[in-house]
């Protein structure tokens, strides 16, 4: 399947599965305050879950709309927890009774065939830096510590008598809320109360600032015309520009919704400018190893060196046949008496546009009205892609 097929069908899993997302939540508000369940599977459920009935509906939801953005990232976890929500948002519209009850069984049956037949494209594995995993363990530890605490104080506690009650003052104390209806009535219990709210501020902050940091560095490159990961993971049967200027803009107007490519430039403001036109670009040096990995050289079909300078070019076509030997590398030299040496440097074959426009030229001024019909048409070519 082409990469453009491949990337539709992945689009469909993650929209589908943002669509149950949605149903789920929507169907789980509609059913708060609801104390029993009259859906096909009512008399086998359990009183205490028919209470929760609603808030599970709507939980599910918040759950499942994490999964359908941690599959928009590839993410290998997401596909496992999405395997195993879909089910569950089925079991709720038979449960739940209401008229968005159909919707998201037959929403959650379609999407989970989808999710399975697509395993392969969600293989990222969840990279978490050592600031988010320590936000991580301080959130955890925090409610471990303040859950275990204040049961262990119950008796100095007022309204704390469960587990459940510790968890929900725990929570209201941590993340500064505090509602008054769980109050400390000894010095030990009040002491214990500032120790959680103290944790609870700092790890709460924590988390936040390992959560946000990452989202404002992906804005900062996006700015500066940088694919996301998942972008390039998807690049297949692809064509790798190198450079981009004056030689590349006819060639960029070419490839454009016929074949995919990205393009390699180092120029940060012309990046930002492609990115803007929803070209594919990566803001690096052509010639390093790492962008034209990341761009998947591996799996290109082939690369156009036009840096419009011809040593970068030399080095580029280097660099890219040592990773890929068989890839079809074609360079538009700018001086032709560099002709010989990109071809030596391993282009498979080298364009000058200097050498063409003199052939034109020439052949033009001997009479030769077919070059002239040929010219005429090229510069009609390149005034029609200036307008558009």
């Amino acid at each position: 399947m082409s990469s453009r097929g491949v990337l539709l069908r992945t689009r469909v899993a993650v929209v589908l599965v943002a669509l149950v997302a949605l149903l789920s939540f929507t169907t789980g508000v509609v059913n708060i305050g609801m104390t029993q369940i009259a859906g096909p599977l009512g008399p086998f459920i359990p009183d205490d879950v028919e209470q929760a009935a609603g808030f599970t509906g709507a939980l599910t939801g918040f759950l499942m709309l994490g999964s359908a953005f941690g599959l928009r990232r590839g993410l290998r976890v997401a596909w496992y927890s999405t395997v195993v929500l879909l089910p569950v948002t089925a079991a709720q519209g038979l449960a739940q009774s209401n008229v968005l009850s159909s919707p998201l069984i037959v929403l959650s049956l379609l999407s989970l065939p989808t999710v399975l037949i697509n395993y392969r494209r969600f293989d990222r594995p969840l990279a978490l830096s050592t600031t988010q995993l320590a936000a991580g363990a301080a959130l955890v530890g925090t409610m471990v510590y303040g859950t275990a605490g204040t049961y262990r104080l119950r008796g100095e506690f007022a309204n704390v008598e469960t587990v459940l009650d510790a968890v929900y003052y725990t929570i209201v104390t941590a993340s500064t809320v505090g509602y008054g209806d769980a109050i400390p009535e000894s010095q030990q219990a009040r002491l214990f109360s500032i120790s959680v709210l103290v944790l609870g501020v700092a790890s709460f902050t924590l988390a936040l600032g390992s959560l946000l940091g990452p989202a404002i560095e992906a804005r900062f490159a996006q700015a500066l015309g940088t694919m996301t990961d998942r972008q390039l993971e998807l690049l297949e049967d692809h064509v790798i520009v190198l450079g981009y200027g004056d030689l590349t803009e006819p060639i960029i107007e070419e490839l454009s919704g016929t074949t995919p490519f990205v393009v390699i430039t180092p120029d940060q403001d012309a990046a930002a400018h492609l990115n803007a036109r929803d070209i594919a670009v990566l803001s690096a040096d052509p010639s390093d190893e790492e962008p034209l990995h990341r761009a998947s050289i591996e799996d290109a079909r082939a690369v156009v060196a036009a840096t419009e300078n011809d040593a970068n070019d030399a080095l580029a076509i280097l660099t890219a046949k040592s990773l890929n030997a068989d890839l079809r590398v074609v360079a538009a030299a700018t001086d032709r008496e560099n002709v010989e040496k990109l071809r030596r440097a391993g282009a498979d074959s080298v364009i000058s546009p200097a050498v063409i426009g003199g052939h034109l030229l020439v052949e033009s001024a001997l009479g030769d009205e077919d070059v002239e019909t040929l010219a005429d048409r090229i510069l009609a070519n390149d005034g029609s892609g200036d307008e558009a």
